[in-house]
C-alpha cells in the first residue's frame, strides 16, 4: 500500500525545486560565462539542455503529485510563513488543485521535451538564458497560483505569472506585433487583477482573514448583494485571464507572438487558471446557495465565446491566431458545463449539476492536451517553413508526415469527433444539458435548448475550420518556397507531439479513470453525496439518471475501425484484380497542375463569411497589375480584412475617452512653481476646513 500522504511533500519539493533550479541555474551560468562564450556556443546549448531538462523532471514530479492527491483524496497542506497582520501563509493542494496541476504537468512535460529541439531556432539570434529562465518561472508561477492557500500569496503568484507571460510575449521584441500584444496583455491582465483585489477585500470584510479556509467558512454568510458583487468580480477578473468574450482582445494577439512552446502552455493551461479561479470562488467560497441568474450569465458568456470564437477562427489564415481563437471557443465549452452546474444547483438539482461540472472539468484536461498538441504542431510547421500564413503552405504531408499525422489527431480531437478525447467531454456536456429539459422552469426551458443548439453549431463550425487548417496546410502542392524547403522536425519535437497524441486517444477510448476521480471532486464542490452520477460499467459510460445516456468508447472505436476497413479492403481487392497505370493528374488541358489552381483558405471560408457577414464586416482590397492585355494578368493580389466589433465599438471609444480625459487633466501641469504653490495652499485650506 502506497503511503500517499508521506509521498506528497517530496513530490511537491521536487516539482517546485525543479522549476526554481531550471530558472536559477541558467541565469547563474549566463552571468558567469557572459564574456567567455560566444552566442550560439557551448553555453547556449548547455543552458537549453539544463533548463528544459529540469523543467521536464519537475513536470514529471507534478504528474506524480497530482496522481497521488486524486487517487487518495488526501489534500496536501503546508504552512511556512506566519505573519503578524494577515495570518499564516501556506500551500494547500486539494483534488481541484491536483486536476489543474496534472493538466499543467502533462502539457509541461511535452512542452519541455519539445523545447529541447525547438529552442535551437533561437540559439543564434535570441538570449537562450532569458528564454529558459522565463519559461521555468512562468510554469512555477502557474503552479503557485493553484496551490496558494492565502489571498496575498495567490495575488503574488498571479502577478508573477502575468509578468513572466508579458516578457515571453515580447521575447521577439523587435517585432511591432509582439510589443503591441505585450502591451495589450499587460493592460488587460492588470484590469483583471484590480477586480480580483476587490473580490478578496469583500471576502476579507466578512471572514476577517485572507486565508482561503476562512473564505470557505464565511463566504456563504455574506449578504446576497455582496455575494453577487464577489461573483461578478470573479467573473470579470478570472474571465479576462481565461479570454472570454468580450475580454478576449489580448488573446489572439498574445498567443501568436510568443514562442510556440510558450504558446502551447499559454493556450493549453495558463488561461485555465482563470477557470480554476472561477470554480474555486463559485463553488468553494460562495456555495451552496446559488442564485439562478449566475448560471444564466455564465451560460450566456459561454455560448457567445464558443460561437464567436470559432467564427473568428474560420476567417484566420495565420495558423497560430486560428488556434488562439479556438481557445476562446473551448473556454466557452468549458463554461457551458460550469454555467449549467450553477443553473441546476440553483434549482436544487445537485446530482445533475455534478454531471455538468464533471463535463466542464473533463474538457479542461482534454483541451489542455489537444490544444497543446496543435500549438506544438503549429510550432513545428513554423520551425520548418518559417511562416504561419497557411496560404503560403501546402504539401507538407510529404515533407513532414509525422507532424501532419499528429496535427490531424489534434484536429479530430478539437472538432469533438469520436473516438478521441474531445468527443467524450462534449458528449457529457450535451447529456447534462439535455437532462436539464426536465426542470420545470421557463428560464431553463429557454436557456438550455439554445445552449444545446449553439454547442452543436460550434462543433460543426470547428470541424469545418480544421478541414481548412489541415487541408490547406498539409495537403496539395507547396504554394511557396517556404513550404517547398520544409523538412521534418527533430526527434524530441516529434516525441512530444506523439505523447500528446497518445493521450488524446487514451482519454477518448478509456475515460473511466478520469471519470472516477472527477465524480468525487465535483460532488464535494457541490456538497452532494458521491453516489456515481457518472459510472463505468463494462467499458460503457453510464449516466444512471437517464436510461438512454450511455456510450461505450471502446465499442465505438471498434465500429469506426470496421467501417473504415470495409472500403479499404474493397479498394485493395479492386486494385489487385485490375491493371493500374500511373499518369499525371488531369489539369484541364494544361501541361501540369500549378499550385495557384488549388483551393485557398479564403475561398474555403467565403460561404460562411457571406452567411455571417453582419458579424465579420469584411472589407476587400484587390490589386491587379497594369498590363497592355486585358485578358492576361500576371499578378493579382487579394487582401481580406475582418472588423473586430468589440475593439471598434467597445475598447476604442473607452480608449479615446481616457486619452481625452488625460489631456484635460494634463492642463494642471503648467510647469510654473507659482501654480504648484497655489495648489498646495488651496489643499491646506481645504484640509483645515474639513478637519474642523
Amino acid at each position: 500500500m502506497v503511503d500517499w500522504e508521506a509521498f506528497q511533500p517530496a513530490a511537491l519539493t521536487v516539482m517546485l525545486g525543479g522549476y526554481a533550479l531550471g530558472g536559477v541555474v541558467p541565469a547563474i551560468l549566463g552571468i558567469l560565462w557572459r564574456n567567455r562564450t560566444k552566442p550560439g556556443g557551448s553555453l547556449t546549448g548547455a543552458v537549453k539542455n539544463i533548463g528544459f531538462g529540469l523543467a521536464l523532471a519537475a513536470a514529471l514530479a507534478g504528474c506524480l503529485l497530482s496522481l497521488s492527491i486524486l487517487i487518495s483524496g488526501t489534500p496536501l497542506h503546508m504552512e511556512f510563513l506566519p505573519t503578524a497582520h494577515v495570518g499564516m501563509m501556506g500551500f494547500h493542494a486539494d483534488t481541484l488543485s491536483a486536476l489543474f496541476i496534472g493538466a499543467i504537468s502533462l502539457l509541461g512535460a511535452a512542452a519541455a521535451c519539445f523545447s529541447l529541439g525547438y529552442a535551437a531556432e533561437f540559439l543564434l539570434r535570441r538570449s537562450m538564458v532569458l528564454l529558459v529562465v522565463l519559461y521555468n518561472f512562468f510554469v512555477l508561477s502557474m503552479i503557485g497560483v493553484l496551490i496558494a492557500d492565502h489571498a496575498l500569496l495567490f495575488l503574488f503568484f498571479w502577478e508573477c505569472m502575468s509578468l513572466t507571460t508579458y516578457f515571453l510575449i515580447t521575447f521577439e521584441h523587435e517585432e511591432h506585433a509582439a510589443r503591441r500584444a505585450g502591451f495589450l496583455y499587460i493592460v488587460m491582465t492588470h484590469i483583471g487583477t484590480a477586480f480580483l483585489l476587490v473580490m478578496f477585500l469583500l471576502l476579507y470584510s466578512t471572514a476577517g482573514s485572507f486565508a482561503f479556509e476562512a473564505f470557505r467558512m464565511e463566504g456563504a454568510r455574506l449578504p446576497a448583494s455582496t455575494q453577487s458583487v464577489v461573483f461578478l468580480c470573479a467573473t470579470i477578473g478570472f474571465g479576462i485571464k481565461a479570454g472570454i468574450i468580450p475580454f478576449h482582445i489580448w488573446l489572439p494577439e498574445a498567443h501568436p507572438a510568443a514562442p510556440s512552446n510558450v504558446s502551447a502552455m499559454m493556450s493549453g493551461v495558463m488561461i485555465k487558471t482563470g477557470i480554476y479561479g472561477m470554480v474555486r470562488v463559485f463553488f468553494d467560497f460562495l456555495g451552496p446557495v446559488i442564485p439562478g441568474w449566475w448560471g444564466v450569465l455564465i451560460l450566456t458568456i459561454a455560448v457567445t465565446s464558443s460561437v464567436l470564437g470559432v467564427l473568428y477562427a474560420l476567417m484566420e489564415h495565420d495558423l497560430k491566431r486560428l488556434l488562439a481563437f479556438h481557445s476562446i471557443e473551448n473556454i466557452g465549452i468549458i463554461l457551458m458545463g460550469v454555467g449549467a452546474a450553477l443553473l441546476f444547483a440553483s434549482w436544487g438539482n445537485r446530482p445533475l449539476a455534478v454531471i455538468a461540472l464533471i463535463a466542464g472539468l473533463y474538457h479542461v484536461l482534454n483541451h489542455a492536451i489537444f490544444k497543446g498538441l496543435l500549438f506544438l504542431g503549429a510550432g513545428s510547421v513554423l520551425h520548418a517553413a518559417h511562416t504561419r500564413n497557411i496560404e503560403d503552405l501546402g504539401g507538407l504531408i510529404k515533407r513532414m508526415p509525422w507532424t501532419a499525422f499528429f496535427f490531424l489527431i489534434g484536429a479530430i480531437a478539437i472538432s469533438g469527433l469520436p473516438p478521441l478525447n474531445g468527443f467524450i467531454s462534449e458528449w457529457l456536456t450535451f447529456q447534462a444539458l439535455l437532462l436539464g429539459f426536465h426542470i420545470p422552469d421557463l428560464t431553463v426551458k429557454i436557456v438550455i435548448p439554445l445552449t444545446v443548439a449553439l454547442l452543436a453549431l460550434t462543433g460543426a463550425l470547428a470541424a469545418a475550420c480544421f478541414v481548412k487548417a489541415f487541408g490547406i496546410t498539409f495537403l496539395g502542392l507547396p504554394r511557396s518556397g517556404h513550404a517547398d524547403r520544409a523538412g521534418e522536425s527533430s526527434f524530441t519535437m516529434l516525441a512530444a507531439m506523439g505523447f500528446l497524441a497518445l493521450l488524446c486517444i487514451f482519454l477518448g477510448i478509456a475515460p473511466g479513470p478520469i471519470v472516477s476521480v472527477l465524480n468525487p471532486l465535483a460532488s464535494s464542490l457541490l456538497e452532494e453525496a458521491s453516489t456515481g452520477q457518472i459510472v463505468m460499467h463494462a467499458g460503457t459510460v453510464l449516466i444512471p439518471r437517464s436510461a438512454s445516456a450511455s456510450i461505450s468508447p471502446a465499442a465505438l472505436t471498434g465500429l469506426l475501425v470496421v467501417i473504415a476497413a470495409i472500403p479499404l479492403a474493397g479498394i485493395s481487392i479492386f486494385v489487385l484484380k485490375s491493371r493500374s497505370r500511373i499518369a499525371p493528374t488531369w489539369a484541364c488541358g494544361l501541361e501540369r497542375i500549378d499550385p495557384r489552381m488549388q483551393y485557398t483558405a479564403t475561398g474555403f471560408s467565403k460561404p460562411l463569411r457571406i452567411i455571417f457577414s453582419d458579424i465579420f464586416r469584411a472589407t476587400h482590397e484587390v490589386g491587379i497589375s497594369e498590363e497592355p492585355s486585358p485578358y492576361f494578368r500576371p499578378t493579382i493580389t487579394y487582401e481580406l480584412k475582418t472588423e473586430s466589433v468589440f475593439l471598434k465599438y467597445l475598447y476604442e471609444p473607452v480608449f479615446r475617452s481616457i486619452v481625452s480625459a488625460a489631456r484635460i487633466i494634463r492642463r494642471i501641469q503648467t510647469g510654473r512653481i507659482q501654480t504648484y504653490l497655489a495648489y498646495i495652499f488651496v489643499t491646506l485650506i481645504l484640509l483645515l476646513l474639513f478637519a474642523r
